[in-house]
């Protein structure tokens, strides 16, 4: 029986990706990088901020200390704030699901998005309150596929509802870094093919596998722990 839910934001909530790849390169362009979409996809996909500008200036020789990080993450977070303001898109569903899940079972999200951005889209969303824990880029020393971030969402989660069973409760992901992370803390992971295709998913360790946020139901997520569980025994 499905105990709670932890929400991925990037991807499986918004459609944002654009929004962060204009950001990086607004902020690298004094620098003279620019990453491409297909860059940013295959490499850079599921970091947060932090983690993807150290592997962008790493992988084009350049100094990636943290001052320069810091100086990096602030720049591109005032570009992404005036490109949301505009633009954000809400996956069609994502906002009914996750109030579906937050009636029936505490919500987390697990995200390498800023907190600020993070609240922006809930309030977009009609969704403020509905996560009982935000685990946010500035919550964790390491960003996916390390479990930290899924970790830290699991043990906030149980200090309020109670003990919980990881491998009952479910992780929604759209990352192949993010499904690791998901997995490496012990969840059943539920992915949504927004960005990766659902055989890159399987591969990456999901249990299952939607090709869109709006074809699952808090009833198919407790369906996808049930199975996992059905075939761990």
């Amino acid at each position: 029986m499905l105990q709670a839910a932890l929400f991925d934001f990037n991807g499986v909530l918004v459609d944002d990706e654009q929004l962060h790849l204009d950001g990086f390169n607004a902020a690298l362009r004094p620098a003279g990088v620019t990453v491409s979409p297909a860059e940013y996809n295959d490499r850079y996909l599921g970091f947060d901020d932090r983690g993807a500008f150290a592997a962008m200036l790493r992988d084009h020789g350049l100094d990636h200390g943290p001052e320069r990080l810091a100086a990096l993450i602030a720049a591109k977070s005032v570009v992404y704030a005036e490109l949301a303001a505009r633009s954000l898109k809400v996956f069609e569903g994502a906002a009914a699901l996750l109030r579906a899940t937050g009636a029936r079972v505490p919500v987390a999200i697990v995200s390498g998005a800023l907190r600020g951005e993070i609240d922006v889209a809930l309030s977009l969303m009609g969704a403020e309150g509905v996560a009982r824990v935000i685990v946010a880029a500035e919550d964790v020393a390491a960003c996916k596929p390390d479990p930290e971030g899924y970790l830290r969402g699991l043990e906030l989660l149980g200090a309020s509802a109670g003990a919980l069973d990881p491998a009952r409760c479910v992780a929604l992901e759209d990352s192949v870094a993010g499904v690791e992370s998901a997995r490496a803390a012990g969840l059943c992971v539920v992915a949504v093919a927004h960005t990766y295709d659902p055989a890159t998913l399987r591969a990456a360790g999901a249990h299952a596998v939607a090709a869109h946020v709006r074809d699952l139901t808090i009833d198919a997520l407790d369906a996808a722990v049930r199975a996992a569980d059905l075939h761990r025994r």
